[in-house]
């Protein structure tokens, strides 16, 4: 093992280059006030920019979609890069040689050498896998089931199949020869731990690697293959892990990015199987999802690939469902998130329902290729597969057909087809272009169907999402104390210097409403400043103090803009202006305490044997309260 990236290259690499240089790359800034850029955010859709890039802060934050943090998260974010690889791309624009550390070969470093190490065991894995899928006995069922599908050992080897041996420790074993320990080996996704030790999580199945854009093998499919299998599920895949989320990768992408990337065309299928499939019949740009319905960071991923941006000529989406229940509702599904992209959409669907690994199987590769070409424009399939549903031959069914499909026809991106589509459409339905255009004016647009959201559950002792959320709700900016404090913490994070140390004595944590806001502060009072701290590390450092929850808020904060001018003499807000922002926020604190002293005196007063000793110290501070708030709202009047 190379060792990790000393703590202080990584200082010296976001220390030396320019944030502002590195998005625009990716983004067209404009000047946004002092010190600030703004422009259209890559990460999500939007029409007006909230995209915004603080050089002095080496920070960006988006306020569309809450994407932030510093030039290595944003290198990461839009690369899809680990914080090494990032580190690395980053260095390397510097001209910059990284120097490593020398560390035991199991031992984990919070981030920096643990993406290598997990992959290294996910590599390791699919070697063996693969090799005892031509090897072991205990494959010949794994190998049949390939041969039935016209898929031998050299499409095996171009895939990177395997066979997951049955026994139930061998991989375990190896990992643990190798230098890992059961902790990496578990964080992995590749082994369990039970009463009786660690375990080998896939065992009896054929294993296809999940690899991401760079080819790392990251995760694995697993399909049952022996009926003894103590587990039914059909398929089982890696669980999240730090390096693997199923929501961002797709089966196939290594292999097919070039060819989305030259075409401008990815095709969508269902499998592995269909994957293998496609690529050999000559659809070289095709993928499939890992155990999860495709979705909005699936379309991020490809629209980049494919370039799929306004001005270019539309770029192409082809998905292939089956003719099936389940086949038409994930099409229902991709029209309604067809707003999200540049490209035309279009659906395949087989005759019979065939996926294109029976297709092939069936009518041979160059079926497969005339599936994709002849691909119905997604719109189309929308409206005929609602239309099946109704019975045209009734007023009542047309009535019904009308109902159903103009929120389709209002989604369609392009609002100059729309006249055209509502006459075809009239048309199939067998009424007047009037009537579905009264019709259409009385609907809205498709919304995309709601499944339950499946989340894992939380590592013991680990918040789950709801804890986080109910204990750093979004702070309600409508407040104008909520939005006093938000001001303040923009003045602690952007210009440190404007606050003296007093004041952090002054201002205690609880005097703070929104909790979000009062973990931000926490952390801004944990850091430690040193001689020389430059405002980016100022910002890093409180981000790393923030709890989790948190830290999307301290970049946001550190971006936004002040509603106040710059004084020239110091450089930074004006001083009455931060002065209120204290007391206002102090004031909380003192009014607080005040309301307590009183409700305590009350108490005392009804009680006829209260301590009288007691009376007079509660009313002396009561009154001692009452007078600092007096001098504070005097002191910024």
């Amino acid at each position: 093992m190379a060792g990790r990236i000393r703590p202080q290259d990584i200082a010296v690499v976001k220390d030396r280059t320019s944030i502002v240089e590195v998005v625009r790359d990716h983004v067209t800034l404009r000047s946004a006030g002092i010190g600030s850029l703004k422009g259209l955010c890559p990460f999500h859709d939007e029409k007006s920019p909230s995209f915004t890039v603080r050089e002095s802060a080496g920070t960006f934050h988006c306020f569309g979609c809450g994407e932030g943090g510093d030039v290595v998260a944003f290198v990461q974010k839009m690369d899809h890069l680990s914080f090494v690889e990032a580190v690395e791309r980053l260095a390397g624009r510097l001209g910059m040689e990284l120097e490593r550390e020398e560390g035991g070969p199991g031992a984990l470093d919070g981030g920096l050498g643990r993406r290598s190490r997990l992959v290294e065991a996910n590599r390791i894995a699919q070697e063996l896998y693969a090799d005892l899928l031509i090897s072991s006995p205990d494959a010949r069922a794994a190998r049949a089931f390939l041969r039935e599908r016209n898929f031998f050992r050299a499409e095996s080897e171009q895939f990177g199949i395997g066979f997951a041996p049955r026994g139930g420790e061998e991989l375990a074993r190896l990992l643990r020869s190798r230098g890992f320990s059961d902790e990496e080996m578990a964080l992995a996704g590749l082994v369990g731990r039970g009463a009786r030790g660690s375990y080998d999580r896939f065992r009896g199945r054929l294993m296809w690697p999940i690899r991401d854009t760079s080819g790392d093998t990251i995760g694995f499919g697993a399909r049952r293959i022996f009926d003894d299998d103590r587990i039914e599920a059909k398929y089982l895949n890696t669980t999240e892990t730090s390096i693997y989320k199923k929501s961002h990768v797709l089966y196939g992408i290594d292999l097919a990015k070039k060819a989305i990337s030259t075409g401008r065309q990815a095709v969508i299928v269902e499998g592995y199987t269909d994957v293998m499939a496609a690529h050999l019949s000559g659809v070289e740009s095709a993928v499939a999802t890992c155990g999860t319905a495709f979705g909005v960071d699936h379309i991020k991923l490809l629209r980049r690939l494919m370039r799929d941006e306004p001005g270019l000529d539309p770029a192409r989406i082809v998905f292939t469902f089956d003719g099936d229940a389940a086949g038409q509702k994930a099409a229902m599904r991709a029209f309604a998130e067809d707003q999200r992209w540049t490209a035309q959409s279009f659906v395949a669907v087989a005759p019979q329902g065939m996926d294109p690994c029976d297709l092939r199987l069936q009518a041979g590769p160059a079926a497969v290729k005339a599936l994709v070409s002849d691909a119905v424009p997604m719109f189309e399939f929308a409206v005929r597969t609602l239309l099946a549903r109704c019975d045209l031959a009734s007023a009542e069914g047309r009535v019904q057909g009308m109902k159903v499909v103009a929120p389709v026809i209002n989604s369609i991106k392009d609002p100059s087809l729309r006249p055209e589509y509502q006459r075809t459409v009239a048309g199939w339905i067998g009424v007047s272009v009037e009537q579905l255009a009264d019709q259409m004016r009385r609907a809205g647009t498709l919304q995309a169907p709601q499944d339950a959201p499946r989340r894992r559950d939380p590592e013991p002792g680990e918040p789950s999402a709801a804890e986080l959320a109910a204990a750093y709700p979004r702070p309600d900016l409508r407040d104008p104390i909520v939005n006093a404090e938000s001001q303040l913490l923009q003045v602690l994070l952007q210009y440190p210097n404007a606050v003296t140390h007093e004041v952090y004595d002054a201002v205690p944590p609880e005097s703070f409403v929104a909790p979000a806001h009062r973990a931000v502060f926490d952390a801004i009072r944990s850091v430690v400043v040193t001689e020389g701290m430059t405002l980016a590390q100022w910002v890093d450092g409180v981000t790393e103090h923030a709890p989790l929850a948190a830290q999307p808020l301290v970049s946001a904060l550190a971006v936004a803009t002040l509603p106040t001018t710059v004084d020239p003499a110091t450089g930074g807000p004006d001083q009455r202006y931060v002065d209120s922002l204290v007391a206002r926020v102090r004031e909380v604190s003192l009014t607080r305490a005040i309301a307590d002293s009183m409700s305590l005196m009350r108490r005392l007063s009804s009680d006829p044997d209260a301590d009288q000793a007691q009376v007079r110290a509660v009313s002396a501070r009561l009154q001692d309260l009452q007078r600092q708030r007096a001098e504070l709202r005097e002191a910024v009047s």
